[in-house]
C-alpha cells in the first residue's frame, strides 16, 4: 500500500472544511484561498480549488461577486451563503468531534508506546 493515497486522501476530507474556513471569515478570491493554504503548509493547485469552488456554488453553499481589478480582468469573491453559513456548521461540529476522537486514540497511543519503551528500560 503507498502512503501517498493514504495522505492525498486524508488531505481532501479536509480541504473543504479548511477552504470554507477562510470564505467564512470574510469574502475571498481564490488566488488569496490558495496563498492562505499555502501559507499553512497545506498545498492546494488551482486544478483542485476551481472545480471545488464551482460544486459549492451549485450546491448553493457559496456565492460570488465580481469585482473590478486595477491589474486585470475581474476578480470573482465567494461568499457563503445562509445555507452555506448552515453547512459550514455542520462541517464545523464534525471536525470537532473527529479531531477529538482522533487525538484521543493518538494520544493514547502514545502513552502506551512510552510505557512500553520505559518498562523494556527497566528490565
Amino acid at each position: 500500500m503507498k502512503i501517498e493515497n493514504t495522505q492525498s486522501q486524508m488531505r481532501k476530507g479536509v480541504l473543504e472544511y479548511c477552504i470554507l474556513s477562510i470564505i467564512k471569515r470574510e469574502e475571498a478570491y481564490p488566488g488569496d484561498i490558495i496563498d492562505e493554504m499555502k501559507s499553512a503548509g497545506l498545498q492546494l493547485l488551482e486544478g483542485t480549488l476551481y472545480p471545488l469552488l464551482n460544486r459549492l456554488k451549485n450546491a448553493e453553499i457559496l456565492s460570488y461577486r465580481w469585482v473590478e481589478s486595477n491589474s486585470g480582468p475581474p476578480r470573482k469573491y465567494f461568499r457563503l451563503t445562509d445555507k452555506g453559513e448552515e453547512f459550514y456548521g455542520l462541517l464545523e461540529s464534525t471536525w470537532n468531534e473527529l479531531s477529538k476522537g482522533v487525538n484521543t486514540v493518538a494520544r493514547k497511543t502514545e502513552a502506551i508506546q512510552i510505557n512500553k519503551t520505559e518498562e523494556a528500560k527497566s528490565i
